[in-house]
């Protein structure tokens, strides 16, 4: 049995291009009997850039009611708030010990803001740290990630093998999973799906407020009666990662054969997904008007996280003379 670990910042409601691209894939890849999965939600991670406790909690929430709303199960697996394991902290603080100046500088989660220095916390520097303590803690052996995360893994493993070096076999050094199927979700605007970018399609809004933000898709100036192109289409390209082949075959001839519009295929668009998800988007709602159901499911996902947590930071203060 493998063990896989996935953690989520909880920067808001999740948008459809994390379901797609971290959510959904992560579920199906627990429902594999031969997986154990440990699913949390990085609330501290989230500190670097929200200030706002209110705020803070509400996003997490709701990450963690998209989780249960799109089928992830809590009673055969592990799932948890990072911020209820302070242990994490403490194995962070050891590997802080351990880690070179030079590695955290040349993350690239420092290197783009690199040139604002004024705008980069200690927290932000030290991140690959405490990711890797996230990892570590839980003897996790694959890390399904996005390629734009295989430094990160790459650190955790450098991180792991000095601790391994200095004080014999003590973690486990982490796989990286690449799922070479998922690819960059667009936006809006067609840049890369993000809250940062404002571009996002939240499919948990009311219906109306949905198809306002599927209506803003931007799309070129093609006049109706004439034949539109798929490549290079934002509608369609979100059509075509939600739909069916047959309805993308005949989304793909109502395009080549003219007299459609860009109105009818986001239309379409808002009708496939609300269509689709539309046992998910009750079930978001109701954990989001009672959310004493979700830290239910947290807490106990908490209880089962620190048996594995304990396990480990025991095993690691002991090598380090801190236990008898």
């Amino acid at each position: 049995m493998a063990r896989i670990l996935t953690g989520i910042q909880s920067s808001g409601v999740p948008h459809l291009g994390n379901l797609l691209g971290a959510i959904i894939p992560a579920i199906e890849l627990s429902e594999d009997p031969n997986n154990e999965s440990l699913f949390f939600i990085a609330d501290m991670h989230s500190l670097t850039t929200i200030r706002d406790a209110t705020l803070l909690k509400e996003n997490t929430y709701a990450t963690a009611a998209a989780w249960i709303a799109f089928g992830f199960d809590t009673d055969r697996h592990i799932f948890y708030r990072q911020s209820d394991i302070p242990q994490v902290c403490e194995l962070m603080w050891y590997l802080n010990c351990l880690t070179p100046y030079p590695m955290l500088a040349n993350a690239h989660s420092f290197k783009d803001k690199a040139s604002k220095l004024h705008n980069v916390n200690a927290g932000l520097f030290t991140y690959p740290v405490l990711m890797a303590a996230d990892i570590l803690l839980y003897d996790a052996e694959i890390i399904p990630v996005g390629k734009d995360q295989i430094q990160h893994i790459e650190m955790t493993r450098d991180m792991a093998g000095a601790f391994n070096h200095i004080y014999g076999s003590t973690l486990i050094e982490p796989k990286v999973m690449i799922d070479e199927k998922v690819m960059t979700i667009p936006g809006t605007d067609g840049q890369k799906m993000s809250k940062s970018y404002n571009n996002f399609i939240n499919i948990f809004l009311t219906d109306k407020k949905l198809r306002k933000q599927i209506m803003s898709i931007e799309t070129d100036s093609t006049a109706i009666e004439e034949p539109k192109k798929t490549e290079g289409c934002n509608v369609f390209t979100l059509y075509k990662l939600l739909a069916s082949k047959e309805e993308t075959e005949q989304m793909r001839a109502n395009y080549k054969g003219g007299n459609y519009g860009y109105g009818h295929a986001k239309q379409a668009l808002y009708e496939l997904i609300t269509t689709k998800y539309t046992k998910e988007r009750v079930r978001f709602n109701e954990l989001m008007q009672d959310k004493s159901l979700i830290e239910e499911e947290l807490q106990k996902g908490a209880q089962k996280a620190q048996k594995i947590a304990n396990t480990v930071l025991l095993r690691v203060r002991t090598k380090l003379g801190y236990s008898i």
